[in-house]
């Protein structure tokens, strides 16, 4: 008995356990909300007459408004951003009030034909689980396991609604970064998201998030129409050229097409970057009626011209019919390069409108669109390869998460085409550079002193301290600073503005029968650099070191003095935080 309370109330055994249990939690949160969104509402808007589907994308963006406003008690759209967010504090904080009006508010954009991906609420969904999980359990966890559930959840999340449980666990560990990931949430959340896709899998069923993608034709380029089929025990027998094709070596033309490929989707995901930063801005100057009358008629009329372009409004939810449409034979690269503009407007009106949803879906939409249109281009003999090379691209230019577009390829494709989908997205993350859709990701994890050096000065600013005026002699300076409260070195004022700094070096030149007669004024260093409240303790450091010096003084723009900072309290600093966690 002592062992098993041993093993289970040690190291990561808590979290571990945690993290199976919000798995389970999301994969129901999940499966009610996906079937809300595509089952009872997307699908019979599809089936209603034309002007019916172009006003729907309105009434969606109204209700999920009405429901943030007055559910959610003024909650914002954002979903996945908030994840990310939410990560970096120092006290991540999620309400859980928040949480049925986003779901309800993305089954309404969504559902009603919002040109959104519905993984945004499905990560905030998880993300939000995983930290009222650690909260209600949060006297077995250590401080670092709250951010672990709270990637784990994510992780869930999407594992859940792509079907994908690796690609969910890699997009939880980069989305917090445009170029690291977040390491220790690991195991928790390979836990978390196997669990959330086998209690999905049995709740929903098993079928392809995105269809085309598993099917063999469109996949490997391989035209099986006139083959001979064999399908006795549910098996399709091939011919001996046709598997040898299927089992092929990747070939030249292919990294090169992938290359080119990434050149493209690298401008078009920096393009979308900027376009979603540009509209968030726009909504926040913009009041929330002519936002939404604008963003309705807009969509209305993206819908109406797509149904005259292609026989169907391909601008109306996710993409994934835009998709179906656009890997078919013998369409025009006139066409798809229009489908291609018009998606990218219905997505950005949707989120300028304050629609709730996600970006990744939109994204994979967009690669896959530019796919192929780059594979007719080059005339291509395997068709399905470009639009599949063009989602890894995209989608990982646009959230600055490679590996799992990557990945969520390699599990949608049975590891088709992996090794050149690995070179357009390399060569999309170099063209689209530090520009991501996310807000709030950051560069790379600091480690522990980094995090340190990034502190504002103030954190280890002392103001109560005492100062000499520049008509004090040197004798005074010693007697009452160094020899009566031991301090090295003090700071020259008069009539509150800074002069500069005086030490024992500056006392040490002056020859001791002078000392009665020299005032501070004559001696004192003024070539110190002085920090401003504005600096970071990185700042500070470096002016330290360039001076030589162990001590600064603070000042405002007016050089008004306000306290010093010195080493010896920042190593203190140091100390206390780390002692306390913070």
């Amino acid at each position: 008995m002592n062992r098993l309370r041993t093993i289970a109330t040690r190291g990561d055994t808590p979290v571990l356990a945690l993290s199976i249990g919000t798995g389970a939690l999301v994969a129901l949160l999940i499966a009610g909300f996906e079937y809300l969104t595509d089952h009872v509402l997307l699908e019979r808007v599809f089936n209603r007459p034309l002007w019916q589907i172009a006003l729907a994308p309105a009434v969606g963006l109204l209700l999920a408004t009405l429901l943030l406003q007055f559910l959610g008690r003024g909650a914002t759209s954002s979903t996945s951003d908030e994840f990310v967010r939410a990560y970096h504090e120092r006290h991540p904080r999620l309400p859980l009030r928040h949480l049925p009006a986003k779901l309800l508010a993305g089954v309404a954009t969504i559902g009603f034909g919002g040109a959104l991906g519905l993984e945004g609420p499905s990560i905030y969904a998880g993300s939000t689980t995983g930290l009222a999980v650690s909260d209600r359990f949060k006297r077995w966890l250590r401080r670092e396991d709250v951010r672990i559930l709270l990637t784990a959840g994510a992780a869930a999340g999407v594992a859940a609604v792509f079907k994908a449980p690796a690609t969910g666990v890699l997009f939880a560990l980069e989305a917090p970064y445009r170029d690291d990931v977040t390491r220790r949430a690991l195991i928790p959340s390979l836990l978390a998201s196997a669990t959330s896709y086998v209690t999905y899998i049995n709740l929903i069923g098993p079928e392809a998030v995105i269809p085309f993608l598993n099917d063999p034709e469109s996949r490997l380029g391989l035209n099986l129409i006139d083959a001979p089929l064999y399908t006795e025990d549910g098996l399709i027998w091939l011919h001996h050229d046709q598997l040898t094709s299927l089992f092929s070596g990747v070939e030249v033309a292919d990294v090169l097409g992938a290359i080119l490929l990434g050149v493209l989707a690298g401008l078009g995901g920096r393009s979308m970057a900027w376009l979603v930063r540009w509209v968030k801005g726009f909504a926040k100057q913009t009041s929330l009626l002519p936002r939404l009358l604008l963003g309705g008629a807009l969509l209305a009329g993206l819908a109406v011209g797509a149904d005259s372009a292609f026989d169907a409004p391909l601008t109306i939810g996710p993409g994934l019919a835009a998709m179906e449409w656009v890997v078919a034979p013998d369409h025009g690269l006139g066409l798809i390069a229009l489908l291609f503009g018009l998606r990218i407007a219905a997505t950005i009106v949707s989120l300028g409108a304050g629609g709730v949803g996600g970006l990744f879906i939109p994204l994979a939409v967009q690669g896959v669109i530019l796919g192929q249109f780059v594979g007719q281009v080059l005339e291509t003999e395997r068709p399905g390869l470009y639009p599949i090379l063009g989602l890894a691209a995209f989608l990982g230019a646009g959230y600055r998460a490679p590996i799992s577009a990557v990945m969520f390829v390699a599990e949608s494709t049975g590891g088709a085409f992996v090794v050149p989908a690995l070179v357009a997205a390399a060569v999309s993350q170099l063209v689209a550079g530090p520009s991501s859709v996310a807000d709030h990701q950051h560069h790379v994890r600091l480690g522990h002193l980094e995090r340190r050096f990034t502190l504002p000065v103030t954190s280890a600013l002392t103001t109560d301290v005492l100062t000499v005026p520049p008509d004090a002699t040197l004798s005074e300076f010693v007697y009452l600073h160094v020899l009566g409260r031991r301090e090295r070195s003090v700071a020259v004022v008069e009539g509150g503005t800074y002069l500069g700094m005086i030490s024992l070096t500056e006392l040490s030149e002056v020859d001791r029968s002078a000392w009665d007669d020299t005032p501070v004024g004559d001696v004192l260093r003024a070539d110190l650099p002085a920090a401003r409240p504005s600096w970071t303790l990185r700042d500070a450091i470096g002016a330290m070191g360039d001076a030589e010096a162990d001590v600064l003084a603070v000042t405002d723009n007016d050089n008004a003095f306000i306290g010093l900072l010195r080493e010896d309290d920042i190593l203190k600093l140091d100390e206390i935080l780390e002692e306390t966690g913070g």
